[in-house]
């Protein structure tokens, strides 16, 4: 497995009782969702057993900045379209998870990244969270349905046309996210979270989640192929990362 460090897996794994903790391990490129990383998370969500509570979190200054460009030109447009499929399998898993999962975020929550924060049934934001959706300047359809349920037709629509950049208290108004909350308070909030999630029977609990649940999973899965299974798509994602890069230095230019 790819690691964050010499010593550290990209996925850090943390099980106490009936609460399972899941920390995205990659700080030093914003826990960025790479092939490994994407894997280890699928595998663990897949394996996991008596779970009452599934916390996601990103270790460092940011929860998650999307989608891993850094070998963007090694790859086909194969590639990126198994890449983004494996994304859209685990967003699936999340958001029909037998068992609660709540994302706890900070910093840059991108892409991707902001994809897996919509996916869960609890959403805490740190008062510096910063979203943002871009998907729809290379034509990528990842987890824009989910997106419309949660947050209605006409924010998502206004949020992904404009690749808004979302602070955490624009996210609390439109519904992206349940709750604000200094990263302080939130131990407390987990074991209020935990606690919660342990009045029902387990069997009750993973009923309750699947019945008031749209299932769109099959639709979404062929959204994400019609969209990035058109031609270029690596060549869409390397214009929008470019425009991205110019636009940096572009307001580092006029900083100085």
């Amino acid at each position: 497995m790819e690691e964050a460090s010499s010593a550290e897996p990209v996925l850090r794994v943390e099980r106490s009782d009936d609460l399972l903790t899941l920390t995205l391990n990659r700080p030093k490129q914003g826990n960025a969702l790479s092939p490994a990383l994407v894997e280890a998370l699928i595998e663990t969500l897949d394996a996991a057993e008596s779970v009452r509570l599934c916390v996601l979190r990103g270790e460092g200054r940011h929860f998650c900045t999307g989608f891993d460009l850094s070998d963007l030109e090694a790859l086909s447009d194969g590639d990126l379209l198994w890449r983004f499929l494996r994304i859209e399998t685990l967003l699936q898993m999340v958001h029909h998870a037998p068992f609660p999962v709540a994302a706890f975020a900070q910093g840059q929550v991108v892409g991707a990244g902001a994809d897996l924060f919509a996916a869960c049934w609890q959403r805490v934001a740190a008062p510096d969270a910063k979203f943002r959706m871009p998907g729809w300047n290379f034509e990528l359809a990842l987890g824009t349905r989910r997106l419309t349920n949660l947050i209605g037709q006409d924010a998502a629509r206004d949020l992904l046309i404009d690749t808004k950049v979302l602070p955490a208290e624009g996210a609390l108004s439109c519904g992206l996210a349940t709750e604000l909350a200094d990263p302080g308070v939130w131990p407390a909030m987990i074991d209020g979270l935990l606690e919660r999630a342990s009045t029902l029977p387990p069997n009750a609990l993973s009923a309750l989640f699947e019945v008031t649940i749209k299932d769109t999973r099959d639709a979404d899965l062929a959204a994400v192929v019609k969209t990035a299974g058109r031609p270029g798509l690596k060549e869409r994602v390397a214009a929008y990362r470019d425009k991205v890069i110019a636009a940096k230095a572009k307001r580092a230019a006029e900083q100085r």
